[in-house]
């Protein structure tokens, strides 16, 4: 066997995100299980070297983890020859300036969306990518979640026919921080620092989108900040001048709509905190993180309006649960797993800076259609 050492810079790793999903669940998970196996006797080592601005808190990271690198400066981690790659969860508005300096670097580049608060941006950080020639991508995580696999089965399958609509709930109450702890950084609410669940969301439905059912060809939305007021991690009052909820309406190649809500001020009354019901001529399903239900068009019931009765009919016992099948890996593991064998074999990947750049567009447009209350085209992206 022979073991293949790739260093990952990875700079962000002192928040939620950063840390739980992608070292702890990803990197450190590959590493548990002795490494991402390659074929042919090889096996590929991920060594991570920390990155960020808390000095106490990459320290206290490295020491529990029994990892020996981790550093404040970017700029000399960056021009270490020895540094193969480098991951970005650093806060949305700090992300642009940092990749384009591992891109500068020659660096392979790994990135959490979106990669930018703006099309532009996000357009000329994928041009500057493949200009450099080296392998870049996205995280784009819900399409690796095992009620999406699920999904994306029966799509593939037929099972649906024609497809007319899908219909998206996510969210739930995010606390406004003065009587309870809010369970987000404070920063998310601050339009100012890149916050705002358009910005944070509508990229991640237009990869779902994308991927399952169709490109996003327009979009109608209505954005707003329906909690003015929240209080920060020391308990101090600020305006929270970024949207906690956006209503869109997205057009889909092929015909079909899609409906998806998503709020930070809804209480969860679901199964799961994001649910997607897709319906179709053939059938119809509800997935959500780790379940997919499917109603056919063979036993789908007849139900009849009619208020001045009690509803009798069990409707959500009407439903099937879509087996597994399969075991699912965590869905940032198996992203991050693609992408090292995409540097390591140049297997082919496609969920690159591009595809980021298609959220940041649809969330850019989003923005613009709220704002101007009426529906936009969704242009295609070239470089």
């Amino acid at each position: 066997m022979t073991r293949r050492t790739v260093r990952i810079a990875m700079n962000g790793v002192t928040g939620r995100m950063g840390y739980r999903q992608h070292l702890i669940r990803s990197v450190l998970a590959i590493r548990e299980q002795g490494g991402l196996d390659l074929g042919d006797g090889d096996v590929l080592w991920p060594e991570p070297v920390l990155v960020g601005r808390r000095e106490h808190a990459l320290k206290e990271i490295a020491e529990r983890h029994g990892l020996t690198e981790w550093s404040t400066d970017l700029d000399t981690v960056l021009a270490d020859s020895a540094v193969d790659i480098y991951f970005d969860a650093q806060v949305t508005s700090a992300r642009v300036e940092a990749l384009k300096k591992a891109i500068a670097a020659g660096k392979h580049l790994y990135a959490e969306k979106p990669t930018a608060t703006g099309l532009d941006d996000a357009l000329e950080l994928a041009r500057l990518a493949t200009a450099a020639g080296i392998k870049h991508g996205v995280v784009q995580d819900k399409i690796f979640l095992p009620g999406l696999l699920k999904l994306k089965r029966l799509v593939e399958g037929g099972f649906f026919g024609e497809i007319l609509s899908v219909r998206g709930e996510f969210g739930y109450w995010v606390f406004e921080g003065d009587w309870q702890q809010a369970q987000r950084p404070s920063w998310n609410y601050r339009a100012e620092d890149g916050g705002g669940i358009t910005v944070d969301m509508f990229p991640h439905w237009e990869y779902v989108l994308h991927e399952l059912f169709g490109r996003v060809t327009s979009v109608q939305a209505h954005i707003t900040t329906h909690l003015p007021q929240r209080w920060d991690e020391q308990g101090k009052p600020y305006a929270a001048t970024a949207d906690d909820a956006a209503y869109g309406i997205f057009e889909l190649d092929g015909g079909a709509v899609a409906q998806i809500n998503s709020s930070w001020t809804v209480r969860v009354n679901r199964d799961e905190l994001v649910e997607f019901q897709v319906d179709g001529t053939y059938g119809s399903a509800v997935a959500g993180l780790r379940r997919c239900r499917v109603q056919h068009r063979s036993t789908t019931p007849k139900p009849v309006w009619n208020p001045d009765l009690p509803v009798t009919e069990p409707f959500r016992e009407q439903w099937q649960e879509v087996p597994d099948n399969t075991e699912f890996e965590n869905g940032f593991k198996a992203q991050w797993e693609l992408f090292l064998r995409h540097v390591a074999l140049d297997e082919p990947y496609h969920w690159d800076l591009l595809a980021g750049a298609r959220g940041v567009q649809l969330a850019e447009l989003g923005l613009r259609s709220s704002a101007e209350g009426r529906r936009l085209d969704v242009p295609e992206l070239t470089l």
